[in-house]
């Protein structure tokens, strides 16, 4: 057996004591964790002067008491979805809602409409059709993330394909782009 040139170490041997004190150390730590919390993050960032109330974020239009602009007949519309966000990057949020006609029976087609708020009012008004219901898409899949709408639609393939099973599927994304909205997605649909 060949000897260690260096010495036997004191801390190399656990006694009691050194059990004692690690678990003095982790208690410390543990019942001093609530008052070393840091402080709360904000986003905001500020100049460093104060203001009496810094002004609310303005809140997304509501679907509520919205005549959408969707032929029902004698059946209502009915708001399927809906999601919020700043699309045109103008520091007030927009609401894109998926919209259809409360039909008792078949896959009525969904509409995707952009609500705003006119600057100085709280009365939301439709600024925009994404889809419309002539074209006979259900609306799956649907969001709304860092000013782009997004979507899966799925459609027929002809006029004799049945609402209950459509037939083509199809990725779609609208950003506002030079004052309108640019559709992007793939040039075909796929068939499903």
């Amino acid at each position: 057996m060949q000897h260690s040139a260096v010495p036997d170490l004191a801390h190399t041997h656990t006694r009691p004591i050194h059990w004692v004190a690690t678990a003095a150390a982790v208690a410390g730590v543990v019942a001093l964790s609530p008052v070393l919390q840091p402080l709360s993050a904000t986003a905001a960032q500020h100049d460093g002067t104060r203001t009496a109330s810094a002004p609310a974020a303005a809140a997304p239009p509501t679907t509520t008491g919205v005549t959408f602009p969707i032929q029902c007949g004698t059946l209502k519309a009915v708001v399927a979805k809906k999601a919020a966000g700043d699309l045109d990057h103008d520091g007030r949020p927009e609401t894109v809602a998926v919209v259809h006609c409360d039909a008792s029976m078949g896959t009525p087609p969904d509409a995707v409409y952009v609500l705003t708020h006119a600057r100085g009012t709280t009365t939301p008004r439709v600024v925009a059709t994404l889809v419309d219901p002539k074209d006979r898409y259900t609306v799956t899949d649907f969001a709304v993330r860092a000013g782009e709408v997004s979507a899966t639609l799925l459609g027929y393939s002809s006029p004799d394909v049945p609402n209950c099973c459509p037939d083509l599927k199809d990725g779609a994304k609208w950003q506002w782009k030079n004052g309108a909205f640019v559709r992007s997605g793939p040039d075909r649909a796929r068939s499903v």
